[in-house]
């Protein structure tokens, strides 16, 4: 399977981090860590919560939709983590 996940972390300050991996547990486990292969932006902002994960076709899929999540205001990401934002309207955002 070559699926992707785009995933939304939430800071112990309450910003949201977007990003993309093959396997959100592990990915997420590295960003809690706060180690080399964390992101930069989460390192020393813990505790981390996830809380959004959705599954993308493929890596390009994967790479728009995180493009466009990452432009949108924090509104509009915390809709879409509230479930007020159907997932299905990710795949909009491709083309």
């Amino acid at each position: 399977m070559n699926s992707w996940f785009i995933y939304l972390v939430r800071t112990a300050r309450g910003t949201l981090y977007t990003g993309i991996t093959r396997d959100v547990a592990r990915r997420f486990a590295e960003h809690s860590a706060g180690g080399a292969r964390a992101a930069k932006a989460l390192r020393g902002r813990g505790p981390l919560k996830l809380e959004f994960q959705y599954e993308l076709p493929d890596q390009s899929s994967a790479l728009i939709v995180e493009a466009k999540v990452k432009k949108w205001r924090k509104a509009k990401k915390e809709a879409l983590v509230r479930g007020e934002i159907a997932p299905l309207e990710l795949l909009a955002e491709i083309t």
